[in-house]
């Protein structure tokens, strides 16, 4: 198939930036150093790639995703980021002989992991962005906790996503090791191995944390893409122009197609004006102007919860479509 024969909006790779981004990425962070956050693309086919490069541990955000990459042969080490109230899921891979922790933050977390059936746990940390995580001088206590209800504790895992768009790297990084200072206190109290940590904004000035939690790294998105990262934009939401007025234009990608969360999606050699449910109006800088009918590749801010939006990648090389993946993690149930 071509390119121009999709159906749009289709979300689209080009393979030579993916491949660029995930050897990039190897380079820095290699082996268990990184533990690819699967949250940011939920494809499996995608996690491959990464567990071919030498990543054998993998970072979710559900148990649909753990579900998945258990089924697809990744379920060497996977860490559910999140805390849950019903583990009997994640039970039944373990089980089944698959390595699955969770992340705790309180009593009631840790009694659902040890009645669900799950034996190890990360004692989640806030480190200064108000989500989950407990108090720093609550972790030691925590950590004992779960060890008398049977638990095995890795370690801790903090998350700075406060300081992931920080636009100075001085400053981030400053912020960053004031971040990571907490962690490591609690880390001490708690025992384990592990100090997990991190993700694209910080991958490069965390050096406390032990593996890092990155995972828009692959495909990356506007919003990171202004960090003066390393990485390539690879995924676009392909669209179509469908109409044409004097001085502005608009094509089939709307709200219904991309998150604007962090703010508009772009388009080069144009002004994106609004999004609206299923248009995406924009003023081009090109001469001669767009025409009805053609193709324009939509720039996403925030790839994760753009990519949740649909049911296929299309893995490109200029104009030929190379493959086509599920996103086989989207979602909450059992498939």
């Amino acid at each position: 198939m071509l390119v121009d024969e999709l159906q749009t909006p289709a979300l689209v790779v080009e393979r030579a930036a993916l491949r660029h981004n995930l050897d990039t990425m190897t380079a820095a962070l290699p082996g268990a150093r990184l533990r690819p956050h699967v949250k940011a693309h939920k494809c499996t086919s995608l996690a491959r790639l990464q567990y071919a490069n030498g990543h054998r541990s993998f970072t979710c955000a559900t148990i649909r995703e753990v579900e998945a990459l258990a089924s697809a042969g990744l379920g060497d080490d996977l860490l559910l980021a999140n805390e849950v109230l019903d583990a009997r899921r994640l039970g039944r891979l373990v089980e089944h002989g698959h390595r699955v922790t969770i992340a705790v933050d309180s009593a009631e977390t840790i009694r659902a992991a040890s009645a669900g059936g799950v034996h190890e746990v990360l004692i989640d940390v806030n480190v200064g962005m108000p989500r989950c995580g407990c108090p720093p001088e609550e972790a030691g206590r925590l950590a004992d906790l779960a060890r008398r209800a049977g638990l095995t504790v890795r370690g801790v895992m903090g998350y700075e996503g406060h300081l992931m768009l920080v636009q100075q790297e001085d400053e981030r990084r400053k912020q960053t090791e004031h971040a990571m200072e907490q962690l490591l206190a609690a880390g001490a109290d708690v025992g384990g191995d592990i100090i997990s940590a991190g993700g694209t904004g910080t991958y490069a000035v965390n050096t406390w944390a032990n593996e890092i939690q990155a995972g828009s790294y692959a495909l990356m998105d506007t919003a990171y893409h202004k960090l003066g990262q390393p990485f390539q934009q690879a995924l676009f939401v392909l669209g179509r122009v469908i109409s044409v007025s004097s001085g502005w234009a608009v094509a089939d990608v709307g709200l219904k197609a991309l998150s604007l969360d962090h703010g508009l999606p772009s388009i080069d050699g144009a002004e994106v004006w609004f999004c609206s449910d299923e248009h995406t109006t924009f003023k081009s800088d090109s001469m001669p102007p767009p025409a009805v009918g053609d193709l324009v590749r939509v720039r996403p801010a925030h790839i994760d919860p753009t990519v949740a939006l649909h049911d296929t990648i299309h893995l490109v090389d200029g104009p030929q479509v190379l493959d086509e993946w599920p996103v086989d993690m989207r979602g909450w149930r059992q498939r």
